[in-house]
């Protein structure tokens, strides 16, 4: 198969466009810098440097060419996990609305039939969920006017663009809390060690977490196995709290343990990510993906993720 990948220089776009190589796909890699073809060049694969915001260049970027699938990684979250906020989340959005509607003009331009999608698990709320596991008919994308109603509008937007299109097979992957190898991780282990990495009293709230491995493995399935119209969840088996996660983060490399700091400090400090931290509780369930696609996380828990990471 030949595909295209946005983003293909980011955390999610390298290791998958290796891995795409590996299983004999031919790739195509977006990316907006020199830089970051160079990276794509290193995989094995063929880049092109635009921009998935500037339809007209994007478009001219890909007149004449031809592939069987297009795949959306783009977004513009370098910090993770306190990109969260400001420009990153801003643009990011952009990346969503109508960046998803660019490289959709795209799937067509190059007559491509499959179209795969990032989405996030962030998409069911910023909101204590309870006890209830997620499956993907809840709710997802819905305003609840508060500050993260413009990343809520983003998701749904981006899923409905995908999953509404009758000419194109488009699949939407709601990705769990992303963690693995990458300058995002090593950033965080470096503030794990200088103690510049706190936690919420109470631990947080519990999340479905994701390696990037298993993130990668499972695109792979989407482009080959995914069901046109639909969306998935991507974590791991086990949710987990913030508490939980950073400190097996930090005993795997051998920081400290994070410092818990007052509810009201995180808020003050940085709330977009205290809302991640204190407000937002979600058990997600991975069933569809298992059943559909095929797909085992290789990290069962963040336990194994972390471990890989020393």
């Amino acid at each position: 198969m030949k595909a295209i990948v946005a983003g293909a220089s980011g955390a999610i776009g390298t290791p998958l466009v290796a891995a795409l190589t590996r299983s004999g796909h031919e790739v195509i890699g977006i990316s907006r810098s020199k830089g970051g073809a160079a990276r794509v060049e290193e995989q094995g694969a063929k880049a092109i440097i635009a921009d998935v915001l500037d339809r007209d260049s994007l478009l001219r970027a890909f007149d004449g060419a031809s592939a069987d699938a297009v795949i959306h990684e783009a977004t513009a979250l370098k910090n993770a996990p306190t990109h969260y906020r400001g420009r990153g989340i801003t643009t990011t959005n952009k990346l969503r609305t109508s960046g998803t509607g660019n490289l959709i003009d795209v799937v067509r331009l190059v007559g491509a039939k499959r179209f795969v999608m990032q989405s996030m698990i962030f998409g069911y709320g910023f909101a204590d969920h309870g006890t209830t596991s997620i499956t993907e008919d809840a709710p997802f994308g819905v305003p609840k006017g508060g500050k993260s109603d413009p990343a809520m509008e983003a998701f749904l937007s981006a899923e409905q663009q995908a999953c509404s299109a009758t000419d194109i097979a488009g699949v939407a992957l709601r990705y769990g809390f992303l963690y693995g190898p990458g300058p995002a991780s090593a950033r965080i282990a470096k503030m794990l060690r200088t103690k510049l990495f706190p936690i919420p009293r109470g631990e947080g709230g519990t999340l479905g977490w994701l390696h990037v491995d298993d993130a990668v493995s499972a695109t792979v399935a989407a482009l080959e196995h995914g069901k046109a119209g639909h969306s998935y969840n991507i974590v791991d088996d086990e949710p987990a709290t913030w508490g939980d996660v950073f400190d097996a983060m930090a005993a795997a490399t051998g920081a400290p343990r994070p410092p818990r700091l007052p509810q009201f400090m995180l808020r003050l400090s940085t709330p977009f990510f205290a809302e991640q931290m204190i407000d937002t509780s979600m058990r997600v369930s991975n069933a569809k993906a298992k059943s559909g696609l095929g797909w085992i996380p290789s990290k069962p828990t963040f336990r194994q993720g972390v471990a890989s990471m020393a």
